[in-house]
Protein backbone atom coordinates (compact mmCIF):
# COMPACT_ATOMS: atom_id res chain seq x y z
CA UNK A 1 0.00 0.00 0.00
CA UNK A 2 2.80 2.36 0.97
CA UNK A 3 4.66 1.60 -2.27
CA UNK A 4 1.53 2.36 -4.28
CA UNK A 5 1.15 5.70 -2.50
CA UNK A 6 4.79 6.58 -3.17
CA UNK A 7 4.36 5.61 -6.82
CA UNK A 8 1.23 7.74 -7.13
CA UNK A 9 3.01 10.68 -5.53
CA UNK A 10 5.91 10.38 -7.95
CA UNK A 11 3.55 10.19 -10.91
CA UNK A 12 1.72 13.28 -9.70
CA UNK A 13 5.01 15.12 -9.32
CA UNK A 14 5.97 14.31 -12.88
CA UNK A 15 2.63 15.58 -14.16
CA UNK A 16 2.94 18.76 -12.08
CA UNK A 17 6.37 19.57 -13.47
CA UNK A 18 5.24 19.12 -17.06
CA UNK A 19 7.07 17.32 -19.82
CA UNK A 20 10.46 15.87 -18.92
CA UNK A 21 13.29 17.51 -20.85
CA UNK A 22 14.73 14.15 -21.99
CA UNK A 23 11.50 13.16 -23.77
CA UNK A 24 10.46 16.56 -25.14
CA UNK A 25 8.82 16.90 -27.58
CA UNK A 26 6.73 13.78 -28.01
CA UNK A 27 3.99 15.54 -30.02
CA UNK A 28 3.60 18.67 -32.20
CA UNK A 29 4.54 22.04 -30.73
CA UNK A 30 2.51 25.19 -31.35
CA UNK A 31 4.29 28.48 -32.12
CA UNK A 32 1.97 31.47 -31.58
CA UNK A 33 2.53 34.49 -33.86
CA UNK A 34 0.63 37.60 -32.68
CA UNK A 35 0.17 38.88 -36.24
CA UNK A 36 -1.67 37.82 -39.38
CA UNK A 37 0.30 35.82 -41.97
CA UNK A 38 2.88 37.83 -43.91
CA UNK A 39 5.59 40.23 -42.85
CA UNK A 40 9.03 39.81 -41.35
CA UNK A 41 7.85 38.30 -38.03
CA UNK A 42 5.96 35.58 -39.88
CA UNK A 43 9.09 34.82 -41.93
CA UNK A 44 11.14 34.48 -38.73
CA UNK A 45 8.53 32.18 -37.19
CA UNK A 46 8.44 29.94 -40.26
CA UNK A 47 12.23 29.75 -40.48
CA UNK A 48 12.46 28.87 -36.80
CA UNK A 49 9.70 26.26 -37.00
CA UNK A 50 11.40 24.65 -39.99
CA UNK A 51 14.76 24.34 -38.20
CA UNK A 52 13.21 23.15 -34.91
CA UNK A 53 11.31 20.44 -36.76
CA UNK A 54 14.68 19.15 -37.97
CA UNK A 55 16.04 19.12 -34.42
CA UNK A 56 12.95 17.77 -32.67
CA UNK A 57 11.58 15.47 -35.39
CA UNK A 58 8.13 16.81 -34.54
CA UNK A 59 5.86 19.28 -36.30
CA UNK A 60 6.11 22.89 -35.12
CA UNK A 61 2.80 24.48 -36.10
CA UNK A 62 2.72 28.24 -36.70
CA UNK A 63 -0.54 29.55 -35.27
CA UNK A 64 -1.64 33.14 -35.96
CA UNK A 65 -3.42 35.05 -33.17
CA UNK A 66 -3.37 38.73 -34.22
CA UNK A 67 -4.87 41.74 -32.51
CA UNK A 68 -4.59 44.37 -29.76
CA UNK A 69 -0.97 45.23 -30.47
CA UNK A 70 0.16 41.58 -30.00
CA UNK A 71 -1.67 41.24 -26.66
CA UNK A 72 -4.22 38.69 -27.91
CA UNK A 73 -1.59 36.24 -29.13
CA UNK A 74 0.62 36.66 -26.09
CA UNK A 75 -2.38 36.11 -23.81
CA UNK A 76 -2.96 32.74 -25.48
CA UNK A 77 0.61 31.80 -24.53
CA UNK A 78 0.27 33.10 -20.96
CA UNK A 79 -2.85 31.01 -20.38
CA UNK A 80 -1.59 27.84 -22.06
CA UNK A 81 -0.38 24.72 -20.25
CA UNK A 82 3.19 25.21 -18.96
CA UNK A 83 4.51 22.13 -20.69
CA UNK A 84 6.64 23.57 -23.50
CA UNK A 85 4.13 22.71 -26.20
CA UNK A 86 2.99 26.31 -26.68
CA UNK A 87 5.67 28.86 -27.50
CA UNK A 88 5.05 32.51 -28.27
CA UNK A 89 6.80 34.94 -30.60
CA UNK A 90 7.15 38.43 -29.13
CA UNK A 91 8.43 41.70 -30.57
CA UNK A 92 9.60 45.00 -29.09
CA UNK A 93 5.98 45.93 -28.32
CA UNK A 94 6.08 43.20 -25.65
CA UNK A 95 8.18 45.46 -23.39
CA UNK A 96 6.24 48.62 -24.28
CA UNK A 97 2.69 47.30 -23.80
CA UNK A 98 2.87 47.09 -19.97
CA UNK A 99 3.36 50.87 -19.82
CA UNK A 100 0.90 51.77 -22.58
CA UNK A 101 -2.01 49.50 -21.71
CA UNK A 102 -3.80 49.83 -18.38
CA UNK A 103 -5.87 46.64 -18.62
CA UNK A 104 -3.50 43.87 -19.67
CA UNK A 105 -4.97 40.35 -19.41
CA UNK A 106 -1.63 39.00 -18.17
CA UNK A 107 1.34 40.21 -16.12
CA UNK A 108 4.34 40.28 -18.44
CA UNK A 109 6.92 39.64 -15.72
CA UNK A 110 4.93 37.20 -13.57
CA UNK A 111 2.95 35.14 -16.08
CA UNK A 112 5.55 34.69 -18.83
CA UNK A 113 9.23 33.77 -19.01
CA UNK A 114 11.78 34.47 -21.69
CA UNK A 115 13.28 31.56 -23.60
CA UNK A 116 15.60 33.29 -26.06
CA UNK A 117 15.96 36.44 -28.09
CA UNK A 118 15.66 35.40 -31.73
CA UNK A 119 16.62 38.37 -33.87
CA UNK A 120 17.51 42.01 -33.88
CA UNK A 121 16.97 44.46 -36.71
CA UNK A 122 18.43 47.92 -36.88
CA UNK A 123 16.29 51.06 -36.85
CA UNK A 124 17.50 54.09 -38.79
CA UNK A 125 16.56 57.74 -38.55
CA UNK A 126 16.52 59.09 -42.09
CA UNK A 127 15.97 62.64 -43.29
CA UNK A 128 14.54 64.12 -46.44
CA UNK A 129 17.42 64.86 -48.83
CA UNK A 130 16.98 68.64 -48.64
CA UNK A 131 17.14 68.90 -44.83
CA UNK A 132 20.05 71.19 -43.81
CA UNK A 133 21.38 68.61 -41.33
CA UNK A 134 23.57 65.65 -42.20
CA UNK A 135 24.30 64.11 -38.82
CA UNK A 136 22.75 63.86 -35.38
CA UNK A 137 24.59 66.84 -33.91
CA UNK A 138 23.44 69.06 -36.77
CA UNK A 139 19.88 67.73 -36.48
CA UNK A 140 19.73 68.44 -32.74
CA UNK A 141 21.06 71.96 -33.33
CA UNK A 142 18.45 72.56 -36.06
CA UNK A 143 15.62 71.22 -33.87
CA UNK A 144 16.69 73.50 -31.00
CA UNK A 145 16.85 76.48 -33.34
CA UNK A 146 13.39 75.75 -34.77
CA UNK A 147 11.43 73.93 -31.99
CA UNK A 148 8.20 72.23 -33.04
CA UNK A 149 8.79 72.69 -36.77
CA UNK A 150 10.41 69.34 -37.62
CA UNK A 151 8.22 66.23 -37.87
CA UNK A 152 9.11 62.56 -37.80
CA UNK A 153 7.16 59.70 -39.35
CA UNK A 154 6.82 56.20 -37.87
CA UNK A 155 4.84 53.04 -38.70
CA UNK A 156 2.42 53.87 -35.88
CA UNK A 157 1.89 55.00 -32.31
CA UNK A 158 3.53 52.83 -29.69
CA UNK A 159 5.93 51.11 -32.08
CA UNK A 160 9.65 50.81 -31.38
CA UNK A 161 10.18 53.51 -34.00
CA UNK A 162 7.80 55.89 -32.22
CA UNK A 163 9.45 55.26 -28.86
CA UNK A 164 12.86 55.86 -30.44
CA UNK A 165 11.62 59.32 -31.40
CA UNK A 166 10.30 59.98 -27.90
CA UNK A 167 13.61 58.86 -26.40
CA UNK A 168 15.49 61.18 -28.76
CA UNK A 169 13.29 64.10 -27.70
CA UNK A 170 13.97 63.40 -24.03
CA UNK A 171 17.71 62.73 -24.33
CA UNK A 172 18.45 65.64 -26.68
CA UNK A 173 15.97 68.08 -25.16
CA UNK A 174 14.29 68.84 -28.48
CA UNK A 175 10.72 69.29 -29.69
CA UNK A 176 9.88 67.36 -32.87
CA UNK A 177 6.38 66.32 -33.91
CA UNK A 178 5.34 62.67 -34.26
CA UNK A 179 3.33 61.76 -37.38
CA UNK A 180 2.10 58.13 -37.26
CA UNK A 181 1.38 56.25 -40.49
CA UNK A 182 -0.19 52.87 -41.17
CA UNK A 183 3.13 51.21 -41.88
CA UNK A 184 6.54 52.62 -42.70
CA UNK A 185 6.27 52.39 -46.48
CA UNK A 186 3.16 54.60 -46.42
CA UNK A 187 5.33 57.49 -45.19
CA UNK A 188 8.08 57.22 -47.82
CA UNK A 189 6.43 59.49 -50.43
CA UNK A 190 5.99 62.23 -47.80
CA UNK A 191 9.56 61.85 -46.57
CA UNK A 192 10.95 61.99 -50.09
CA UNK A 193 8.84 65.06 -50.89
CA UNK A 194 9.78 66.75 -47.61
CA UNK A 195 6.24 66.89 -46.23
CA UNK A 196 7.75 65.18 -43.18
CA UNK A 197 11.41 65.86 -42.59
CA UNK A 198 12.40 62.72 -40.67
CA UNK A 199 11.44 59.07 -40.37
CA UNK A 200 12.32 56.18 -38.07
CA UNK A 201 11.99 52.81 -39.78
CA UNK A 202 13.88 49.50 -40.04
CA UNK A 203 17.19 50.02 -41.80
CA UNK A 204 16.59 47.19 -44.23
CA UNK A 205 13.26 48.62 -45.35
CA UNK A 206 14.70 52.09 -45.97
CA UNK A 207 17.86 51.05 -47.81
CA UNK A 208 16.27 51.38 -51.26
CA UNK A 209 15.36 55.05 -50.90
CA UNK A 210 18.63 55.78 -49.09
CA UNK A 211 20.70 54.19 -51.87
CA UNK A 212 18.65 56.10 -54.46
CA UNK A 213 19.51 59.38 -52.73
CA UNK A 214 15.86 60.08 -51.98
CA UNK A 215 16.59 60.19 -48.23
CA UNK A 216 19.77 60.38 -46.19
CA UNK A 217 20.65 58.39 -43.08
CA UNK A 218 21.28 60.34 -39.89
CA UNK A 219 22.02 57.51 -37.42
CA UNK A 220 20.91 54.06 -36.31
CA UNK A 221 19.44 53.40 -32.88
CA UNK A 222 21.40 50.20 -32.17
CA UNK A 223 24.24 50.42 -29.63
CA UNK A 224 26.74 49.32 -32.31
CA UNK A 225 27.04 50.09 -36.01
CA UNK A 226 25.37 47.66 -38.39
CA UNK A 227 27.71 45.35 -40.27
CA UNK A 228 25.84 46.02 -43.52
CA UNK A 229 26.20 49.81 -43.19
CA UNK A 230 29.35 50.50 -41.17
CA UNK A 231 29.42 54.09 -42.43
CA UNK A 232 26.17 55.03 -40.66
CA UNK A 233 26.92 56.19 -37.09
CA UNK A 234 24.92 55.23 -34.02
CA UNK A 235 22.90 57.53 -31.79
CA UNK A 236 25.11 56.39 -28.90
CA UNK A 237 28.13 58.05 -30.50
CA UNK A 238 26.41 61.39 -29.86
CA UNK A 239 24.09 60.46 -26.99
CA UNK A 240 25.95 57.85 -24.89
CA UNK A 241 23.83 54.91 -23.79
CA UNK A 242 21.10 55.53 -26.38
CA UNK A 243 19.80 52.16 -27.55
CA UNK A 244 16.60 51.03 -29.24
CA UNK A 245 16.48 47.59 -30.79
CA UNK A 246 13.72 46.05 -32.86
CA UNK A 247 13.71 42.45 -31.64
CA UNK A 248 11.85 39.19 -31.83
CA UNK A 249 12.00 36.53 -29.14
CA UNK A 250 10.30 33.47 -27.70
CA UNK A 251 8.40 33.24 -24.40
CA UNK A 252 6.55 30.53 -22.49
CA UNK A 253 4.25 30.44 -19.45
CA UNK A 254 6.29 31.20 -16.34
CA UNK A 255 5.36 27.89 -14.68
CA UNK A 256 7.16 25.91 -17.40
CA UNK A 257 9.84 23.76 -15.70
CA UNK A 258 13.24 25.46 -15.90
CA UNK A 259 15.13 22.42 -17.28
CA UNK A 260 12.63 22.31 -20.14
CA UNK A 261 12.94 26.08 -20.76
CA UNK A 262 16.72 25.67 -20.94
CA UNK A 263 16.42 22.76 -23.35
CA UNK A 264 14.11 24.69 -25.67
CA UNK A 265 16.43 27.70 -25.47
CA UNK A 266 19.45 25.58 -26.34
CA UNK A 267 17.63 24.06 -29.32
CA UNK A 268 16.55 27.50 -30.53
CA UNK A 269 20.13 28.72 -30.28
CA UNK A 270 21.26 25.71 -32.31
CA UNK A 271 18.68 26.59 -34.96
CA UNK A 272 19.85 30.22 -35.04
CA UNK A 273 23.39 29.08 -35.92
CA UNK A 274 22.17 27.34 -39.07
CA UNK A 275 23.86 29.04 -42.08
CA UNK A 276 20.73 28.75 -44.22
CA UNK A 277 18.62 30.41 -41.53
CA UNK A 278 21.18 33.21 -41.14
CA UNK A 279 21.19 33.87 -44.87
CA UNK A 280 17.41 33.89 -45.17
CA UNK A 281 17.02 36.16 -42.13
CA UNK A 282 19.52 38.57 -43.63
CA UNK A 283 17.23 38.72 -46.65
CA UNK A 284 14.60 40.45 -44.49
CA UNK A 285 17.09 42.62 -42.61
CA UNK A 286 17.32 40.58 -39.42
CA UNK A 287 20.35 39.27 -37.56
CA UNK A 288 20.07 36.09 -35.46
CA UNK A 289 20.60 36.85 -31.77
CA UNK A 290 20.31 33.97 -29.31
CA UNK A 291 20.85 34.08 -25.56
CA UNK A 292 19.90 32.25 -22.37
CA UNK A 293 16.50 32.41 -20.66
CA UNK A 294 18.07 34.44 -17.83
CA UNK A 295 19.62 36.93 -20.25
CA UNK A 296 16.37 37.39 -22.13
CA UNK A 297 14.40 37.82 -18.90
CA UNK A 298 16.90 40.44 -17.74
CA UNK A 299 16.56 42.26 -21.06
CA UNK A 300 12.76 42.22 -20.84
CA UNK A 301 12.77 43.59 -17.28
CA UNK A 302 15.30 46.32 -18.10
CA UNK A 303 13.40 47.40 -21.22
CA UNK A 304 10.07 47.61 -19.38
CA UNK A 305 11.74 49.82 -16.78
CA UNK A 306 13.39 51.95 -19.47
CA UNK A 307 10.21 52.63 -21.44
CA UNK A 308 7.83 53.24 -18.54
CA UNK A 309 8.92 56.86 -17.86
CA UNK A 310 9.18 57.63 -21.60
CA UNK A 311 5.63 56.42 -22.21
CA UNK A 312 4.34 58.30 -19.17
CA UNK A 313 6.05 61.56 -20.14
CA UNK A 314 4.72 61.31 -23.69
CA UNK A 315 1.19 60.62 -22.39
CA UNK A 316 0.83 57.42 -24.44
CA UNK A 317 -2.10 55.23 -23.44
CA UNK A 318 -4.14 52.55 -25.18
CA UNK A 319 -7.46 51.71 -23.51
Amino acid sequence: MRLRLIGAALAAALVATGARADTFPSRPVRLIVPFPPGGATDIVARLLSEKLEGIWHQNVLVDYKPGAGTVIGTDVVAKSAPDGYTLGIVITGYVINPSMREHMPYDTLKDLSGVSMLTISHIVLAATASLPANNLNELIALAKKEPGTLSYATPGTGTAMHLAGELLKKRAGIDIVHVPYKGGAAAYPDLIAGRVQLQFDPLYAMMQIIKAGQAKPIAITSPERAAVTPDIPTFAETLPGFSVLSITGVVVPSATPRPLVHQISADINTALKNPDLKERMAGVGMEPAGDTPEQFDAYIKAEIEKWAPIVKEAGLKVE
